[in-house]
């Protein structure tokens, strides 16, 4: 179905900006390695060569300068992310790619990288605050080399499709973009921290975890039981849209927008109206959920069609794989579909030149996706940049069923930010952290 989408820049290409983004990502994959430089942080996409050696050289130091990062050091040739199309090829890469980050790591590092598969701190330590709010586990690619940044990048690159990559790589360079341009005071804005959970096998259940401020990955994969589920992950961004180093428009929600509006477009006026009139919940990320229903429009009164637009916007949270895990997680999804509930408040037309954008959720057995605009800038404006309502949103993907492949129990949040701990003064600042979050989302 085609719809209308009008989103507002000056720009005379029909392309959407997230395509141009994603054209411009495969002719160069490594655009974000002269733009993501972040106290110290440049990222890459993966170097097969780079791995070759870094399985036979590791690195001896551990941190680097925010002056000394040369974007050209690691702007290598990278391989294609998302090659893989099976589970277990998804498995075999990733795992791939984290022996070769560890490879390059001291015994120290490999320390604070690691934890035990069932450590609690695999929920604790994930959220939508800023990280000087809730200390991240693992490694803070600002501290590492080089070298260091694009073995990690490259393990994210092997997990995730090449959607899903340029995806989370525009959501990051968005925040770099706010520590470059905006007024925020948040100097951590735009780190990154990676973190093991159990040992990389293509066999043994493991987990990778990876994320900041407006991210947080939580992927499991499992070879035995060839399975890998996001859930529970965050994905966020601010703002709307921005130009990249090479003066390209860069969208990361873009096909998000579009899918939910694609479905909501295929809906009668009294579905919509059942829609719009329902309860719109939101958990907030690294924090228990009830996963409330709530009410609005039954997955059982959805035609085939409709049910199908449905899960193609799900998919953007879900599938952030390979073919193969993406169908598998859908299926299940699918296959409570009747049982779930879709509520939608906010804006009815993808135009972001009006209103302050869309909140809504999706609740069912074997799914719980939320969508919220926040409604504030959280101190990064930018002139003549959505930084706000559309252009600022906070979403949470979790499983009733089947949180971290149920190889830990969600803690409860610390100090009312999503798990952590609050600032040694227990003071937040006005409006929340980093100058003015307005809801726990």
């Amino acid at each position: 179905m085609t719809i209308p989408i009008v989103v507002v820049m000056e720009n005379d290409n029909t392309e959407t900006p997230q395509a141009r983004s994603r054209s411009a990502f495969r002719r160069k994959p490594l655009w974000i390695t002269s733009m993501l430089v972040v106290g110290g942080l440049a990222l890459a996409g993966c170097s097969t060569a780079a791995q070759t050696e870094a399985e036979t050289t590791p690195s001896t130091s551990s941190s680097t300068s925010s002056t000394s990062i040369d974007g050209d050091a690691i702007a290598t040739s990278s391989t294609e992310s998302g090659d893989a199309t099976t589970t277990q090829e998804t498995i075999a890469d990733t795992t791939a790619a984290v022996d070769a980050f560890l490879a390059t790591l001291t015994e120290e590092q490999i320390e604070d990288l690691t934890y035990d598969y069932d450590d609690e701190t695999k929920t604790t330590s994930w959220s939508n605050f800023p990280v000087t709010f809730v200390e991240r586990a693992g490694l803070n690619l600002a501290d590492l080399t080089d070298e260091q940044q694009e073995a990690a990048m490259a393990v994210l690159e092997a997990l995730l499709s090449e959607d899903a990559y340029a995806t989370v790589t525009s959501i990051m360079g968005g925040d770099q973009y706010l520590l470059e341009n905006s007024d925020t005071t948040e100097t951590s804005l735009g780190q990154y921290y990676i973190a093991i959970f159990g040992e990389a096998s293509d066999t043994d259940a493991y987990s990778v975890q990876f994320g900041g401020h407006h991210l947080g990955i939580n992927a499991d994969l499992n070879g035995t039981e060839n399975a890998i589920t996001f859930a529970p992950s965050h994905l966020g961004v601010q703002p709307a849209v921005y130009t990249n180093s090479e003066g390209e428009e860069v969208q990361p929600f873009d096909d998000i927008y579009t899918d939910a509006f694609a479905f909501y477009d295929s809906l009668t006026e009294d579905q919509q109206t059942t829609l719009t009139t329902g309860d719109v919940t939101f958990c907030a990320p690294g924090d228990t959920c009830d996963f409330e229903t709530g009410s609005g429009l039954s997955g059982a009164d959805l035609t085939d069609e409709q049910s199908k637009l449905l899960l193609e916007l799900i998919a953007n949270w879900a599938g952030m794989a390979d073919e193969e895990t993406t169908e598998t997680e859908l299926a299940e999804i699918e296959a409570t579909l009747d049982e779930t509930v879709i509520a939608w408040s906010g804006e009815t037309t993808y135009d972001m030149s009006s209103g302050d954008g869309i909140d809504f959720s999706v609740s069912g057995p074997d799914v719980y996706l939320a969508f919220q605009a926040q409604e504030g800038s959280a101190g990064a404006d930018v002139d003549g940049v959505t930084t706000s309502g559309w252009g600022h949103v906070h979403t949470i993907y979790r499983d009733p069923t089947n949180d971290y492949a149920n190889s830990v129990e969600q803690q409860a949040a610390t100090g009312g930010m999503g798990g952590g701990e609050p600032p040694a003064d227990g003071q937040m600042p006005e409006g929340g952290p980093d100058g003015a979050e307005e809801s726990a989302g």
